[in-house]
């Protein structure tokens, strides 16, 4: 008796599995209208490269840009956190 529980369980336990697996059925999709990507393309500030999407590409020194920290800062540069300013 208890050997056929087990592989009941074990059945349903497998049953449940492969049920969880089925993708749902897709529904229908609206129709979009085609964005001209010419106009949505950003302008490049002097001397900045961009990537294919548009958006600047931060291997390039002239991309990346240093904030000035408001208070005093540490030998290497970071904001020293002890001063309230940099908090």
């Amino acid at each position: 008796m208890k050997k056929i529980f087990v592989l009941l369980a074990a059945l349903i336990m497998i049953g449940n599995g492969a049920i969880a697996q089925k993708k749902a059925a897709r529904t229908a999709t609206t129709q979009t209208q085609p964005v001209n990507s010419l106009a949505a393309q950003p302008v490049p500030a002097a001397g900045q490269k961009l990537k294919k999407d548009g958006t600047a590409d931060m291997r390039y020194k002239a991309n990346k840009e240093k904030k000035a920290v408001p208070g005093p800062v540490k030998k290497d540069g970071t904001p020293d956190k002890r001063f309230k300013a940099n908090k």
